[in-house]
């Protein structure tokens, strides 16, 4: 059995960039036969951000009921919230004592914020406290402590392995091997970047995103904002270059989005059509998955047996991880 894990950490709505570039993908994986995969909900390390503690929970429960309603809820699904998985926390701490300092500087949030810092004329350390600097090792914790041999990661994501892979190393060296397996990342193929409403990727840093639960409604006022050409519909257009197209291809009908593609490179179809195609295409897509959130976000007892089991689950692997990581170190 092959143990799959990955986290979302709850900042807010999920986009739709986030469920084709991310969750999909997890969704699909996890359906493969011999796969095992814990999804966690990165609460601890949303703390950095020092969110309101209500805000904290309610997304939180959001981002569990969202991941539960985009397929992630059979048998071989663990989801559970990062910080009700208390040896998580412990071997971070045990982690801490063999990562070097090195590790931590070239994590690259910390990174980017020295250099923002620099770049103000600020002390380079200004705004750093120890959860950000030490991230990187709560992240180690949270692949080693599930044993994870896979790790899905976005193609700009891949130092999260190699992060979590210097301690389990480390480790090795200092205590003997076999007691923390390296996990391998899993990078998307190529093009699982989605473009947002301005054509740059979709992300809630621009605020160029549409959340994948809104309203039909809302999704259509937002399909009307994407940025387009000034081309006429009798004139051909590039399918490969339009982020209308891209979104078909992502959401839509494969019939429809063909379609498309071969009335744009001949001419005879407006900018304004595909956008109301593509807003009944999203409707009729996420319908089944809006309902099922909605479901879940009603049902609070169905949520916190969801999480139990899923909470469950992780603490008991992490828990044996962590006996193995004191025996080994003399604990």
């Amino acid at each position: 059995m092959t143990t799959t894990l990955t986290g979302i950490q709850p900042t807010g709505e999920l986009h739709l960039g986030n469920y084709a570039g991310a969750i999909r993908p997890l969704v699909r994986l996890a359906a493969r036969p011999g796969r095992d995969t814990y999804v966690f909900v990165a609460d601890l390390h949303a703390l950095n951000g020092r969110p309101e503690p209500g805000v904290l929970r309610d997304r939180t429960r959001r981002m569990v009921a969202a991941l539960l309603a985009c397929g992630l809820d059979h048998d071989r699904v663990h989801v559970y919230r990062q910080s009700r998985v208390p040896a998580v926390a412990q071997i971070t701490a045990l982690l801490a004592n063999v990562t070097s300092k090195g590790t931590l500087n070239r994590a690259h949030a910390y990174k980017a914020l020295v250099a923002a810092n620099a770049a103000a004329g600020r002390d380079p350390d200004h705004g750093v406290n120890m959860g950000l600097f030490s991230y990187p090792v709560l992240m180690a914790a949270d692949i080693l402590a599930m044993r994870a041999g896979e790790v899905p990661v976005g193609a700009d994501q891949a130092q999260h392995r190699e992060i979590a892979v210097e301690p389990a190393r480390a480790f090795a060296r200092a205590y003997g091997p076999g007691v923390l397996p390296e996990p391998q990342a899993i990078v998307p193929p190529a093009g699982g970047v989605l473009r947002g409403l301005d054509g740059r990727k979709m992300s809630k840093s621009y605020d160029n995103t549409i959340p994948l639960f809104a309203a039909p409604e809302r999704q259509a006022a937002l399909v009307r904002r994407v940025v387009t050409d000034s081309r006429r519909p009798e004139e051909p257009k590039d399918p490969d270059t339009c982020t209308l197209v891209a979104l078909l291809d992502a959401f839509g009908d494969p019939a429809a989005a063909r379609e498309v593609r071969d009335r744009y490179r001949t001419g005879g179809i407006g900018y304004g059509d595909v956008k109301a195609l593509l807003a009944g295409q999203l409707h009729a897509t996420l319908a089944p998955m809006r309902d099922r959130h909605e479901a879940l976000l009603a049902d609070p007892a169905r949520l916190d047996a969801a999480l139990e089991a899923g909470e469950r689950r992780a603490g008991e692997r992490a828990g044996e991880t962590l006996r193995r990581m004191a025996c080994a170190m003399g604990l």
